[in-house]
């Protein structure tokens, strides 16, 4: 009786751990097959050769007697003004938040800024042949070209797009606006480009840093534009820990399982 009773729960046993093998099995090809769509939707984003094409409303900014127009560009392709540009500004807008951290992130930006993943819009201030947009296609659709001599740049976002907790996003590493032209609704302006260029792309999200010490970026995303402290920023993942960093991970998702990932209370 013994015997049987012993070989009868070895089968429900085997039988148990059999069942578990396959639902692990079964979980692992659900996850395999979800990043696999995961990654072929930023594939093709990443592959997209001008992110403003489909919203040509948005080529042009004229507003608060600002007369400007946007173009598209790539880390791999800036040229060599464009680059001391984003420096420059990068150093004029961050070394302030950044305070002691600055020598050591400015080198780490440098680094990303011409990455082949880094996508950029540029903004331009129309120059007199240009104010009123009146420039062609041809034109609108040049990067960092012989165009942007004449028209001075004065802004520009650098976004990737990447996948954050098997969440397909739209990343914004940069939003930097010369401080002439800050508070005149620019700001505005590029967010709701970069939203609009993310739901294209079926981005579940845009994702950004802040640092903490940039108080009035901080209001502007949250109060302004309805961003949250994302569930994956220090502030919300490390409730237990007594060493405080300097950034909070900000988002907008646009889902419901996006939210439920990254907006999680």
């Amino acid at each position: 009786m013994e015997n049987r009773v012993s070989l009868s729960q070895s089968h429900f046993e085997n039988n148990g751990a059999g069942d578990s093998n396959r639902e692990q099995s079964s979980k692992r090809r659900k996850i395999l097959e979800q990043k696999k769509v995961i990654d072929q939707l930023i594939d093709v984003a990443c592959a997209q050769k001008d992110h403003l094409s489909p919203f040509p409303s948005f080529r042009h900014f004229n507003c608060g007697g600002l007369s400007l127009y946007l173009q598209s560009g790539h880390g791999d392709k800036l040229s060599y003004s464009v680059k001391k540009y984003i420096q420059n500004l990068l150093k004029i807008n961050m070394e302030g938040p950044y305070g002691s951290q600055w020598p050591m992130e400015e080198k780490v930006k440098h680094r990303e800024m011409v990455s082949t993943q880094a996508h950029y819009i540029f903004v331009h201030e129309a120059s007199n042949a240009n104010v009123n947009g009146m420039f062609s296609k041809s034109d609108a659709e040049k990067t960092t070209t012989a165009l942007n001599k004449k028209d001075p740049m004065v802004a520009f976002v650098h976004f990737r797009f990447i996948i954050e907790e098997m969440i397909p996003v739209l990343y914004v590493y940069e939003l930097q606006i010369e401080p002439r032209f800050q508070g005149r609704g620019l700001g505005t302006f590029l967010m709701e480009l970069i939203e609009l260029i993310a739901c294209k792309n079926c981005m579940g999200a845009v994702v950004f840093t802040v640092q903490k010490a940039n108080s009035k970026a901080l209001n502007f995303y949250q109060s302004k534009l309805r961003y949250t402290i994302s569930s994956i920023s220090p502030s919300r993942v490390n409730l237990l820990m007594t060493i405080e960093t300097s950034y909070e991970i900000l988002c907008k998702a646009f889902n419901e399982e996006a939210k439920a990932v990254l907006e999680r209370c």
